[in-house]
């Protein structure tokens, strides 16, 4: 296996030069190219209140991504809801968590994540906040998510709340699949959007990658071999678990 164009299931990184893919483009001397497998619809305030889910009900909040993120927190400005001082923030990654500063002054006994970005630790962390009652913001093809299993399975209080739908972008006119060695998943909806472009595909020699635990999921219950994986205890991001794959595989480097 030779790895030398990978296609990433993201928009391109806005100050893509300075980011960690950059850094491994010219490293190993590979083609990245950007692109993002699904479109994302908002839900509009008059569709939400019909759920009769009160966000200000909940003293927590659980994000998955950021993508959740900004769906969130653009329906709670069009509902003219403010986030109270008190609420708290549990994320699966630092990534999401930092990036909740976007919205909301950045405070430690207000927002937390998993340490080392590991997933366990996340659930290790509701659990011991059971007296909760809990968000969940998801995407209308996400109810019952990891989240909501766990909630269930321990009795926690909880509410899910469509802030969101997703369809699946239009790959096959935009990308020339063949010519890529390797595919890097970010979402079960980014693989559920593959699928539906390329009914019956084979991998074949094509590596795969993907980030975040549902993604990793999403790739081995379609009946594909995932090459590389994150986060895990040892790499806490996608970039970081590509280069050791990139050492390997990739056809040269600098």
């Amino acid at each position: 296996m030779k790895i030398k164009n990978i296609l990433i299931s993201q928009v391109t990184p806005a100050d893509f030069e300075k980011s960690p893919y950059f850094d491994l483009k010219k490293k190993y001397c590979v083609s990245m190219d950007f692109f993002k497998f699904f479109k994302i619809n908002s839900i509009s305030g008059i569709d939400f209140r019909k759920t009769k889910i009160n966000i200000l009900d909940h003293t927590a909040i659980v994000f998955s991504s950021t993508t959740t993120i900004d769906q969130f927190f653009y329906l709670c400005k069009e509902l003219r809801i403010e986030m109270p001082y008190e609420m708290k923030y549990y994320c699966m990654t630092d990534m999401a968590a930092h990036y909740l500063q976007k919205y909301i002054h950045y405070r430690k006994r207000k927002i937390f994540f998993g340490k080392n970005n590991n997933p366990a630790h996340v659930f290790d962390l509701l659990l011991k906040n059971k007296n909760h009652n809990y968000l969940i913001p998801c995407g209308a093809d996400s109810m019952g998510t990891q989240f909501a299993v766990f909630f269930d399975k321990h009795n926690i209080k909880y509410s899910q709340a469509v802030c969101f739908t997703t369809e699946p972008a239009d790959i096959k006119s935009n990308v020339e699949l063949e010519k890529y060695d390797m595919v890097i998943f970010f979402s079960p909806v980014g693989v559920t959007a593959f699928q539906s472009n390329y009914p019956g595909f084979v991998q074949g020699e094509m590596a795969f990658g993907a980030m975040g635990t549902a993604a990793c999921e999403a790739v081995k219950e379609a009946g594909w071999t995932l090459h590389v994986e994150a986060p895990t205890k040892e790499h806490s991001t996608i970039t970081s678990a590509l280069e050791v794959f990139l050492k390997e595989y990739a056809t040269r480097r600098r």
